[in-house]
């Protein structure tokens, strides 16, 4: 994977992350089976969203708030390892971007299941998931066309999963004190509005970039 096709994260000059990352390098563990992995805490996370939605024990979002920054570091660690421990393979790529697809619209998804109480809640996590991979989708095209890869938001990736996560955590307050999980749901909306604006932001900076 070239620099230019890695997303810029300040958190890889962090010390202790690049030692974790050099102690996988040394063991037995391939950056390609780090990125199967986060689809495991993925996974995880949805199901404890989809049994939040059937039972409603707050437990269950602080547990699927830990499973995305689960598989956040999964995202981080599989990049470190491939390229500074250098252990990239051919296939890299594939690993790399597919475990993602999957990952976001299953978070994103079953989020408007944990809320299904309110109205349109499920459609929105539906829109959301799609814009996800949307936003993927044209950055990808972008650079199979000759523009440079472009990871800016307002809503790429790691915006999205940091207001989901901030969203399960206000919604365990909000069950506690008022038993509704409007928090959540307004994540999502907040995402599906942002995901759309990326989309939009990133076919035009492409397009500005082949005209000229």
């Amino acid at each position: 994977m070239t620099d230019s096709l890695r997303r810029p994260l300040k958190v890889r000059g962090v010390k202790i992350v690049n030692n974790f990352a050099k102690y996988l390098s040394h063991r037995n563990i391939s950056p390609n089976s780090i990125s199967i992995t986060s689809i495991l805490f993925a996974v995880l996370s949805a199901i404890c969203f989809i049994l939040f939605g059937k039972y409603n024990y707050s437990w269950l979002l602080i547990f699927s708030a830990f499973f995305i920054q689960c598989r956040l570091l999964c995202n981080l660690f599989d990049g470190l390892v491939a390229v500074e421990g250098g252990k990239g393979t051919k296939s890299g790529e594939l690993f790399n971007d597919i475990p993602d697809r999957i990952s976001d619209p299953l978070l994103l998804i079953t989020a408007g299941y944990a809320i299904n109480s309110i109205q349109y809640a499920v459609e929105i996590g539906w829109l959301a998931g799609l814009f996800s991979v949307m936003t993927a989708y044209i950055r990808t095209l972008n650079v199979s066309i000759g523009a440079p890869a472009d990871f800016k938001g307002p809503m790429a990736k790691q915006h999205r999963m940091a207001i989901l996560t901030i969203a399960c955590i206000l919604a365990v307050i909000e069950t506690y004190f008022w038993s509704s999980q409007y928090s959540v749901f307004g994540a999502l909306l907040i995402i599906v509005i942002g995901s759309l604006i990326t989309c939009i932001n990133r076919a035009i900076f492409a397009y500005k970039f082949l005209e000229k």
